[in-house]
């Protein structure tokens, strides 16, 4: 097991890559550029809450698989932004060997399953890969147009893209975003329909973006952010459901971290090694709930929210395994960039134990005892109390 566990971690460790590459699209706020992971976590959520638009032939679980993984090769070839001129033919082969280098770190069994999710998606024939690469062409428009102020520049890129592009097939694939992003670029008033009525909360949450965490990324070179952070601890989910201590509904559980850290919009983070109110952090987290799940209809929106909650109850078996990843990833970071968020507390051994040991014993005790000899190493060498 140590040998496989050692492989997975390897992975899912020059994933955190993904979160320096940075993409063409701007934040909605136009802080910063957009990067790759925080990307893939948005199409994630864009799956889940267009979901009817998925038809019956559909699996949405898997589509929001393909759209965790699809852009992973970005980590070796960059982004491509489709309005430069660029030799797509050379592009397509880094890409495929990228690929086959990424997917090849991970155990035989799980490399295959994985390069071959990437391969379908890029292939675009068969109803899961065709409704992920439909968001995938579609979600970018609503980052521009959507934007505080839309930059002009971006919108000439969204008009040619819908007139003569890639998305120009939205108009027959998904007629009603095509019919709402031609009134957002003529300024006409919006019509109400299950696309519209969706785009708000898939608006609000690229604020999430712009929540920062205490923990920072391997490479130490800045704070990770709670999409990004959402993204990744989903790939972590999938690779190490293995490990979970009762059988687990995987995409149940990738449904879960797709929206765990939603609330923090309006509540903020709450830093684990942090002095917080927790009474005062739990209702103003709840009411963050009432307020962003209630931009989706109200069934949707009631069925996410009761998702959500169950997740902060940890009580199911789903729960109790996303806890244990949603703990277990941040050891992992630090473990590579100095202690990070353990230095920056004055973290000791025990309370570690206490504050991640037991949510990951609970869920995954199989990764807490591989942790454990290097989490002492790790504090001994930094001279962390033990």
């Amino acid at each position: 097991m140590t040998a496989r566990l050692s492989a997975q971690i390897d992975f899912l460790k020059v994933a955190d890559r993904l979160k320096t590459v940075e993409r063409a699209n701007v934040l909605m706020d136009l802080s910063r550029p957009e990067n790759s992971a925080e990307h893939s976590w948005h199409l994630a959520l864009w799956a889940l809450a267009l979901e009817p638009f998925a038809g019956p032939d559909v699996s949405v679980g898997r589509a929001i698989r393909m759209l965790l993984l699809h852009d992973l090769v970005e980590i070796e070839t960059g982004d491509h932004p489709i309005h430069e001129e660029t030799d797509w033919q050379a592009v397509e082969r880094a890409e495929r060997a990228a690929a086959r280098r990424l997917f090849g770190l991970l155990p035989p069994d799980q490399a295959t399953c994985f390069h071959d999710l990437w391969t379908e998606f890029e292939a675009d024939t068969t109803p899961d890969a065709r409704y992920a690469k439909m968001l995938d062409r579609c979600q970018p428009l609503f980052q521009v147009l959507c934007a505080d102020t839309p930059r002009p520049d971006h919108v000439d890129v969204v008009r040619d893209n819908l007139g003569t592009g890639r998305a120009a097939y939205l108009a027959s694939a998904l007629p009603e975003a095509f019919a709402h992003a031609m009134a957002l670029l003529d300024g006409t008033p919006a019509s109400l329909d299950r696309f519209t009525e969706r785009l708000p909360f898939l608006v609000e949450a690229d604020k999430l973006k712009t929540v920062h965490r205490a923990s920072r990324l391997l490479d130490d070179s800045r704070y990770e952010n709670s999409a990004e952070h959402s993204w990744h601890i989903m790939l972590y989910a999938w690779v190490l459901d293995e490990y979970a201590v009762q059988p687990v509904d995987t995409d149940r559980v990738l449904r879960m971290l797709l929206l765990h850290d939603l609330v923090e919009i309006d509540a903020g983070d709450n830093p684990i090694h942090g002095n917080v109110d927790h009474a005062v952090q739990e209702a103003l987290e709840q009411a963050a709930a009432d307020r962003l799940f209630g931009l989706l209809p109200p069934d949707q929106g009631a069925a996410l929210r009761s998702l959500w909650q169950e997740f902060e109850a940890a009580q199911s078996p789903e729960a109790v395994f996303g806890k244990a990843v949603d703990r277990v990833q941040t050891p992992i970071a630090n473990l590579e960039n100095g202690g990070g968020s353990w230095v920056s507390y004055r973290v000791s051994l025990p309370q570690l134990e206490t504050r991640v040991g037991q949510p990951v014993s609970r869920g995954a005790p199989d990764l807490w005892t591989w942790l454990q000899p290097q989490l002492l190493d790790c504090f001994t060498r930094l001279g962390l109390p033990v």
